[in-house]
């Protein structure tokens, strides 16, 4: 997988979440969390949606790297070497 797949796949992910999220005013590394008003079981809901699309294990202590677009990508892109 290489860094626009990641991307489209974590865009695509949070849009499943946040239908209406507008990504144009998202830098590659602000937490998307506040940016478009996810709150916990949003950003569960994103997790389990990343890890079902790319059938990747996402453990909890993986979260932290997954707050960010460019953090998201970087995670993908890692595991899936």
């Amino acid at each position: 997988m290489n860094r626009t797949e990641a991307m489209d796949i974590v865009r695509e992910s949070i849009a499943r979440v946040i239908p209406d999220a507008d990504f144009t005013a998202l830098g590659p590394d602000d937490p998307f969390r506040d940016a478009l008003d996810m709150d916990s079981l949003d950003f569960l809901s994103f997790i389990e949606t990343l890890s079902e699309r790319t059938r990747i294990r996402i453990d909890d202590e993986d979260s932290p790297q997954l707050t960010t677009l460019s953090g998201s990508v970087d995670f993908l892109v890692a595991r899936a070497r």
